[in-house]
Formats: structure tokens, C-alpha cells, sequence
């Protein structure tokens, strides 16, 4: 769809300077993505390992993480030369796997999302009653899990797209009839977004409510509720940037199906934009941590002032117990 779009509108404007003006932009824009996504996602992860406690939150935010670091290595550079380049330069299987991965990361990364929003729940609202049920052990269960579900809703894109040859250009494009693009879309809008949403909603909403309204003074007063406040807002951070981000993303989609977006520059630059905006989310949450943990912060730094040698060294001069710095499960935050 969006090479199609390009096709129509360059024909006519590809030589202008505005039209050159425009690409340089796009690059710019998708070149910041993979850099700040690349450097941020790669910080995350190496505080995560290098901290060692895999709690339950921490593995969750690992394997968001994981997704959003490919979705940035192997989705958007690929996805810039459509918009910058006349045509698709790198093959049928590339069209076919680009596609499928930024779908499969898309879901992993919404579905992660949810998975976090019910374990922030349970770990609230029935500390005592779930701590057997959020054990390490489930928790990688639950990833494989939604992995998996990822993987059976995105399967279908490795044949949505294709590599065709179009008025003399050759183009990564859709090649589904009309109506199965439209049942799918339809459904990767209510499975891969609206559905999650909801649950989000509704979970944290219920969390929210619980840590805030609480009339055990002394809950209240403990290190552990602070720390649990301090978790929840980060991950709700997180996950209302998700929705904000995709948000554009979907509704263009629906919008085109419904013959409300007609192809001109003004809807093109529209599409481009929900592009960018859903790309920048996987580079958003090394950010977010970063403003909200300062755990995260501290493993950041050490990342650069310490190598895990030197590390271990100072550690066994002065005896002391290691720091936490992505943190455990409740105090990361």
C-alpha cells in the first residue's frame, strides 16, 4: 500500500526540490529511530543480564525489550527506502519476512504489554494469593506463550506481501484480493490493539484504584507499596505510549477502507507520519525507564563507567553487598 501511494504521487513530483526535501526528512526521522532504538533497547537489555535478577517484571521487560530491538534492526531500515528509494531493491523474501517481522513484534510487544498488566495486577491487588502463580518459571512459560500467539496472528503477512513488478517499478505491495486485506487488517486492528487495550484498561485501572485508595496506613507507609507505585507508573507509561503510538497507524488503515482517505500529498504525508509514530514507540521505552527508574539510570551509567570485571573486583576489595540495578521484582522502579 504504501509503495502504491508513492508510485501515484512521484509520478508527478519526484523531481521537485520539495518532494527531495521531504525524503531527506524521512530519512532523518528513520535514521534517529534506529539509532536512539538500537543504543536505548541494547542498554536495556545489557542492564537486565548484567543485574542478573529475573524476577517476573524484569523478564517481561526483557522480552519487550527483545521485540522492540528487532523490530528497530530488521524492520526499519528496510521500511525507509520505501519512502525514500523509486522502488524495492531487496528481493521477494525480504518483502515477505520484513513485513512478517514487523508484525510479529508488533503483536509480541502489545501482548507483553498485557501479560504485564496482569501481573502488575495480581502482584497489588492478591500479593499473598499469586505469589506461587508469578514465579520465573511462569513467567517464561507466558513468554513462549505469546510468542507463540504472535507468531499464529502474523504467519498470514508472509503472503499478504509481495514483490511485483508495476508500471516499470518494482515494489514490495500487497498481494491479497480486497476483501481477505480487509478481514485481515480488520483483525489484526481488534486482535493486535483493540482487544489488548481493553484489557489494559481494565487491569490497571483495577490496580490503580487499589494502590491509590488503600486505607492501611501501614501498606501505606511500607518501602514495598512506594516501589510497587513506582513499577505500575512506569509499565503504565509504557503501555499508554503504545496505544498513543499505533494508534495513527490503525486508523489510517481503517480509514482507507472505508474510502475516507483518498490518495493525494496531504493523506501520503499523513500515512508517512503514523509510520514514524508507530516505529518511534520501540525507541520510547529505553527513554521511560530511564525518566521514571532510577535503578535504570544507575545501570545505564555502570554500563559505561564499569566493566563487569573491574566491577567484581571493587566488589571484593570492599566487601559489600552488589547493588541492584535494573532491580528485583518490586524496587526496579
Amino acid at each position: 500500500m504504501s509503495d502504491h501511494m508513492k508510485m501515484d504521487l512521484s509520478s508527478s513530483s519526484s523531481s521537485s526540490s520539495s518532494w527531495r526535501a521531504e525524503s531527506v526528512l524521512i530519512s532523518v526521522g528513520f535514521t534517529l529511530i534506529f539509532l536512539v532504538g538500537t543504543v536505548g533497547n541494547s542498554l536495556v537489555l545489557a542492564v537486565l543480564f548484567r543485574n542478573g535478577q529475573m524476577k517476573t517484571t524484569n523478564l517481561f521487560i526483557l522480552n519487550l525489550g527483545i521485540a522492540d530491538l528487532c523490530f528497530i534492526v530488521f524492520c526499519v531500515p528496510f521500511q525507509a527506502t520505501i519512502y525514500t528509494l523509486d522502488q524495492w531493491v531487496f528481493g521477494a523474501v525480504v518483502c515477505k519476512v520484513v513485513h512478517f517481522i514487523i508484525y510479529l513484534t508488533m503483536y509480541a510487544s502489545i501482548f507483553t504489554l498485557t501479560a504485564v498488566s496482569v501481573d502488575r495486577y495480581l502482584a497489588i491487588c492478591y500479593p499473598l494469593r499469586s505469589r506461587q502463580m508469578r514465579t520465573p518459571k511462569n513467567a517464561i512459560a507466558s513468554i513462549v506463550l505469546l510468542w507463540l500467539l504472535a507468531l499464529l496472528f502474523s504467519a498470514p503477512y508472509l503472503s499478504y506481501f509481495t514483490q511485483m513488478e508495476l508500471a516499470g517499478a518494482v515494489l514490495c505491495i500487497p498481494a491479497w484480493e480486497s476483501k481477505p486485506r480487509f478481514v485481515m487488517d480488520v483483525c489484526t486492528f481488534v486482535f493486535g490493539y483493540l482487544v489488548p487495550i481493553l484489557v489494559l484498561g481494565l487491569t490497571y485501572a483495577r490496580t490503580v484504584r487499589h494502590l491509590w485508595t488503600s486505607v492501611d496506613p501501614v501498606k501505606d507507609a511500607s518501602e514495598s507499596r512506594r516501589a510497587k507505585r513506582k513499577v505500575t507508573k512506569m509499565i503504565v507509561v509504557v503501555a499508554a505510549l503504545f496505544c498513543v503510538c499505533w494508534l495513527p497507524h490503525h486508523l489510517v488503515v481503517l480509514c482507507m477502507w472505508s474510502g475516507r482517505f483518498p490518495l493525494n500529498h496531504a493523506t501520503y504525508v499523513l500515512r508517512i507520519l503514523s509510520h514514524l509514530l508507530a516505529y518511534a514507540n520501540s525507541c520510547l521505552n529505553p527513554v521511560v525507564y530511564a525518566l521514571v527508574s532510577k535503578h535504570f539510570r544507575k545501570g545505564f551509567r555502570k554500563v559505561f563507567t564499569c566493566s563487569p570485571r573491574t566491577r567484581d573486583a571493587v566488589n571484593k576489595v570492599h566487601a559489600v553487598q552488589p547493588v541492584n540495578t535494573a532491580s528485583s521484582e518490586e524496587t526496579s522502579k
